[in-house]
C-alpha cells in the first residue's frame, strides 16, 4: 500500500466584484491631493475626507490637516468640506472666518440634500432613514428646513409624530443596507399610506452593488473578511450582509488584524472592501489571508488537489474574482461626475 503524501489544503479566496473605492471617494482623496499642490500645505479638512484610516494618514503625510470644527481652522485658510456632506450653520460658520471652501461633497449626497429640501419646501414632514450621528446624517439634516425625523430602524417608525399624516416624505442617508432601509420603508408605507419617496434609490450604486456581490458570493464562501474602517458605515453594512446570509464574517482595517484561529476548517474566503478602501489594501489583505491560513491549517492526508492554486510565498492559495451581479463581465464602465464638481465655494 503506497504511503500517503501530507498536504496542506489549497485555500481558495474569492475577490468580490465590485469591490473598494467608488468614484466619490476617489474624487473626495484628489480633491484634497490637488489642493496641497496648489494651495501648499497646510490645507485644512473638516472631518475625516473618508472614513478610512490608511487613506487619511497618507493625506496627513502630504500635508492635510484634519480638524473637528471650522473654528480650529485658522481664518483666510483653504477648507475642504468632507464627501459626507456639511450643514449650513458649517458653511455659515466657514464664511465668516474668511476661509477658502472646497466642497468634496458626494454629489450623490448632495442630490439627497436637494431632494430633501423640495420635500420641505411642499410641506411635508421629512424622515431621514439614517444613523443618529453619522456625519453624513448631520450633514442632511443641517441642510433642511423644516419638520425632520431621523429613523434607524422600522421599530422606531411607531413613535413618529408628524404634523399630517397625508403629508409625510422620506429620504435616507447613502451608505444604509438596501435590506435594513426596505424594512423601515414598509414600516413607514404601512403607518403612512400616501407617503413618498425614492424606494431605495437614494442609496448610492457603489454600496448598493457591493452589497449585491457579497450576496452573491455569500453561498460559496465558509468566511468572509471585509476590508474597510470601523467607522464607516457602508463597510459595517457589507459584514452585516454576510452575517444575514449565514456565514461569519469579520470587518478588518488591514491585514494586521487577520486572526489564524478564523480560519479552522474553512476551505474558501470571500474577501471584499468598503467603498472607503483602496486597492492596494485589498492587495496587503489577500496575501496575508494566504499567509494565515499556511498558519494555521494542520497537513492533512489525501490525494494532491487537482487546482492549479497560485502560490504565496507562505502556502497555496487560489484567487478568483466572483462576477458582478446582474452584469456582463467582458467589459467594464466608468462612471463621471460632472464637470461642475468639485464646487468651489
Amino acid at each position: 500500500m503506497n504511503a500517503v503524501t501530507p498536504f496542506k489544503r489549497p485555500l481558495t479566496v474569492l475577490l468580490a466584484k465590485p469591490r473598494g473605492f467608488c468614484a466619490g471617494v476617489v474624487r473626495a482623496v484628489e480633491i484634497v491631493e490637488r489642493a496641497i499642490a496648489q494651495a501648499g500645505a497646510p490645507v485644512y479638512v473638516r472631518h475625516e475626507i473618508v472614513h478610512n484610516t490608511h487613506v487619511v494618514e497618507g493625506l496627513r503625510a502630504q500635508g492635510a490637516v484634519f480638524v473637528g470644527e471650522v473654528d480650529q481652522i485658522p481664518a483666510g485658510a483653504t477648507t475642504i468640506f468632507s464627501a459626507h456632506g456639511v450643514s449650513r450653520g458649517v458653511e455659515a460658520a466657514a464664511a465668516a472666518r474668511g476661509l477658502d471652501v472646497i466642497d468634496a461633497t458626494c454629489p450623490l449626497v448632495q442630490k439627497v440634500h436637494n431632494q430633501g429640501r423640495r420635500y420641505a419646501q411642499l410641506g411635508y414632514d421629512v424622515v431621514l432613514i439614517g444613523h443618529e450621528g453619522h456625519a453624513e446624517v448631520e450633514g442632511t439634516r443641517g441642510q433642511i428646513d423644516g419638520r425632520l425625523h431621523v429613523v434607524a430602524t422600522a421599530a422606531e417608525v411607531a413613535s413618529l409624530v408628524v404634523a399630517d399624516p397625508e403629508k409625510v416624505a422620506y429620504i435616507s442617508q447613502t451608505t444604509l443596507s438596501v435590506q435594513d432601509t426596505r424594512e423601515v420603508i414598509a414600516a413607514l408605507t404601512a403607518r403612512f399610506p400616501a407617503i413618498v419617496g425614492p424606494d431605495i434609490r437614494n442609496i448610492c450604486y457603489a454600496t448598493q452593488n457591493r452589497q449585491a456581490a457579497v450576496q452573491a458570493m455569500a453561498p460559496h464562501c465558509d468566511l468572509i473578511l471585509v476590508v474597510g474602517s470601523r467607522s464607516s458605515s457602508n463597510t459595517t453594512r457589507l459584514r452585516e450582509v454576510g452575517e444575514i446570509a449565514g456565514v461569519a464574517s469579520h470587518l478588518i482595517e488591514g491585514p494586521d488584524a487577520i486572526d489564524p484561529a478564523w480560519f479552522e476548517a474553512v476551505e474558501t474566503v470571500g474577501l471584499t472592501a468598503g467603498a472607503w478602501t483602496g486597492s492596494w489594501i485589498m492587495r496587503m489583505s489577500s496575501g496575508s489571508v494566504c499567509a494565515a491560513r499556511a498558519r494555521r491549517s494542520p497537513a492533512r492526508p489525501g490525494p494532491p488537489s487537482r487546482c492549479r492554486p497560485r502560490r504565496s510565498p507562505s502556502g497555496p492559495c487560489v484567487r478568483r474574482s466572483v462576477p458582478r451581479p446582474g452584469r456582463p463581465t467582458g467589459g467594464r464602465r466608468r462612471f463621471r461626475f460632472p464637470p461642475s464638481s468639485p464646487r468651489r465655494r
